[in-house]
């Protein structure tokens, strides 16, 4: 068996969030077995780095899924190892090869992966309000994220709630946040008794990573930026965080994830893989990776996507807080190409123009001591 193209498609999914595109990836072969993959990040930068590898995976035996990835590691080499548009080009193309293979011997993907550690996986959803929270709840979620607004709301929901749902909080990492903020803010959260608080400083600060970890009783997770073995490396070795969140739309592909938890794990420390950029595709090559791993915490689910998420690829179950890794071969899901092709963005987009990025930039700056006292 040889690989004999590669196609991508690039679907517009702006209706939920400003910008945003998901890229789902095929690889042809020539006995007629196709593999699918997705790639997130940047996805309309992605699918030009897609199309420039298709001359290293064309001709090569889809069953050679380290050899390959190498061999596009190599082509990418002078433009850095850790970079979500070269981690998530050759993400998109690993992950299908990993879909052929399990299609080829018939078999789930978690099966080529070392087989079950659990049956289900845990997820979590996303909710700003009370309304959301107890409407997750009723609908079985276990467990809730919520960016910080206010640490009174963060404290009405958990009251609403009650102990047994696990919260999270996401301070994405604001470079107007400082350390002692950060600390600060932490310490003040503490008493919700939160699963883990996310990005509490950039995560290109290490140092301050370690910092907030020392002075804090929470768990404190990072990762979603980061792609590679190489790019999580110090953040394993260093052990600055508690849990690691790699996303599986950039991270370098199934092999590269299954080395990064095995890395965490040496530290003992937990997987909760980021999901929030990615579709379906990501999600279900998460799905089995977690289904695969001892270290696994939780996962990211974006329960209330717009409904194209579950038109464009087979849409995977929630009940009562979990989901099942498919059991059919390969990946389990399949993408409705006329779907698609039909949803293509008809020019690029970004997240946010410039300007507008420019302005919310300085006005974050401006008003952090007001932004501070209101939470």
């Amino acid at each position: 068996m040889i690989v004999t193209d590669v196609k991508t498609f690039l679907v517009d999914a702006s209706r939920k969030w400003r910008g945003r595109n998901w890229l789902f990836v095929k690889v042809y072969t020539d006995e007629g077995i196709e593999g699918l993959g997705e790639a997130s990040g940047w996805p309309s930068v992605v699918e030009k780095a897609i199309r420039d590898l298709k001359h290293v995976v064309i001709g090569e035996n889809p069953f050679n899924i380290e050899r390959i990835w190498q061999r596009m590691l190599l082509a990418f080499m002078g433009h850095g190892l850790t970079g979500v548009v070269g981690a998530g080009a050759m993400t998109g193309i690993e992950i299908a090869l990993w879909d052929i293979v399990g299609k080829a011997l018939k078999t789930p993907l978690y099966n080529l992966l070392g087989g079950k550690c659990r049956e289900k996986v845990k997820v979590y959803g996303h909710a700003h309000s009370v309304k959301e929270a107890l409407n997750l709840v009723d609908r079985g979620y276990k467990a809730l994220k919520m960016g910080l607004r206010s640490a009174d709301k963060v404290g009405d929901i958990r009251e609403a709630v009650g102990e047994e749902v696990d919260l999270c909080i996401d301070l994405h990492g604001p470079p107007w946040l400082t350390l002692s903020d950060a600390i600060n803010l932490g310490k003040r959260l503490e008493k919700y008794n939160l699963l883990f608080i996310e990005d509490p400083v950039p995560p290109e600060n290490l140092d301050g990573l370690a910092k907030v970890k020392s002075e804090l009783e929470t768990p404190i997770a990072a990762g979603e930026r980061w792609a590679t073995i190489y790019g999580f490396r110090d953040l394993i070795e260093r052990e600055v965080v508690d849990i690691i969140q790699p996303d599986m739309g950039r991270v370098g592909g199934i092999t590269q994830l299954k080395k990064i938890c095995g890395m965490a794990e040496a530290h003992f420390i937990s997987v909760a893989p980021h999901d929030g950029s990615n579709g379906p595709v990501a999600e279900a090559a998460a799905l089995h990776v977690c289904t695969s791993i001892p270290n696994f915490l939780i996962l990211e689910h974006l329960a209330d996507d717009l409904p194209l998420r579950q038109e464009v690829v087979t849409p995977i179950e929630v009940k009562d807080g979990y989901m099942k890794a498919p059991s059919k071969p390969g990946l389990g899901v399949e993408l409705d190409e006329e779907v698609a092709v039909k949803n293509r963005p008809r020019e690029p987009n970004i997240s946010m123009p410039p300007s507008e990025a420019e302005n919310l930039y300085w006005r974050m700056r401006f008003r952090r001591a007001k932004w501070l006292n209101s939470i």
